[in-house]
């Protein structure tokens, strides 16, 4: 008997990467006073990027991920590339820029709070063109997630999704001309917390996303920080309270709660329970520094909703 035709990837990723520059500070830097000059505590590298880290936590929970982006042809390109390889993430899909510099951040940490400022730079021949979408490996995914960095290659990769009939998630951090079709065009999408006030003018979350609903009648998720996370199914409005903890860095936390979600997702879980997953897995990498360094494993999440 021939056994069903499994997709080889269960993820495709299209979007960003970042090679982060973290340093963690004894307060959050101002302009004047006290806190105007400080001695960096400590430093370190670690890769990062809205895709690269959501991708990587979905590979460390045990699903087959490929990745569809740009590098650079530098040396952060090159450690880029290598960390996702480590992690188990299939890079063969994503293009070398010839000199072209990775595109990097500086991380500025209050150790204090774990809240972060994020300083970054991007070389503009690293931005993934429409027609550098693969169609053909989109078709054969299980589930699409793409990110608002470059649009246009969003939309097309979410358009291709939608007709392979596959789920295409979103990380919809910013609002510009072309978010209203990215939205359209995926059929999860997933805000931060910004972003549906700023697109429906509508403060309160759950009322933001009911104006949302008139326009786009998949589910709805928006990551609310310390408050959790909401979703409508519907007219079913679910909120899912956050996990209490020391941050140390939350730097990565909403990626990590997208790969925490598709996890739920792919697994068929009830909209509770893959809520409440990827609220406990942003919860730990809110506890360790750095993106990529902070992504937990299957069991960190587990230990940390016995917590409860």
């Amino acid at each position: 008997m021939t056994e069903p035709f499994a997709p080889p990837w269960d993820v495709v990723g299209v979007g960003a990467n970042s090679v982060d520059l973290v340093h963690l500070l004894p307060a959050a830097p101002q302009p004047a006073g006290p806190h105007a000059k400080q001695r960096i505590r400590r430093q370190l590298v670690s890769c990062g990027g809205q895709m690269t880290t959501a991708l990587a936590c979905v590979a460390g929970f045990g699903w087959r991920a490929k990745y569809v982006g740009a590098t650079g042809d530098d040396e952060r390109g090159g450690i880029l590339r290598a960390a996702m390889q480590d992690r188990q993430v299939d890079m063969s899909g994503a293009l070398t820029r010839q000199g072209a510099t990775n595109q990097f951040a500086v991380i500025l940490v209050d150790e204090t709070t774990g809240e972060r400022i994020v300083l970054w730079d991007r070389d503009e021949r690293l931005a993934l063109q429409p027609h550098e979408v693969p169609a053909d490996l989109i078709a054969h995914a299980r589930l699409l997630h793409v990110d608002d960095v470059d649009q246009a290659a969003a939309i097309a990769a979410a358009r291709q999704g939608r007709a392979a009939g596959i789920f295409v998630t979103s990380d919809i951090d910013r609002l510009t001309d072309l978010t209203p079709e990215l939205v359209s065009a995926v059929t999860i999408p997933m805000f931060a917390e910004h972003v549906p006030p700023a697109l429906t003018g509508l403060d309160d979350p759950e009322e933001a996303l009911r104006a949302l609903r008139r326009e786009h009648d998949g589910l709805l998720v928006v990551t609310l920080g310390t408050r959790g996370a909401l979703a409508l199914d519907g007219d079913r409005a679910i909120r899912s309270p956050a996990f209490t903890v020391d941050a140390v860095d939350t730097t990565g936390a909403g990626d990590v709660f997208r790969a925490g979600f598709i996890h739920g997702l792919l697994s068929g879980w009830p909209l509770e329970r893959a809520l409440r997953f990827a609220n406990a897995a942003a919860a730990v990498s809110c506890t360790r520094l750095g993106a990529l360094s902070g992504i937990p494993s299957l069991a960190d999440v587990d230990a940390m909703l016995a917590r409860g």
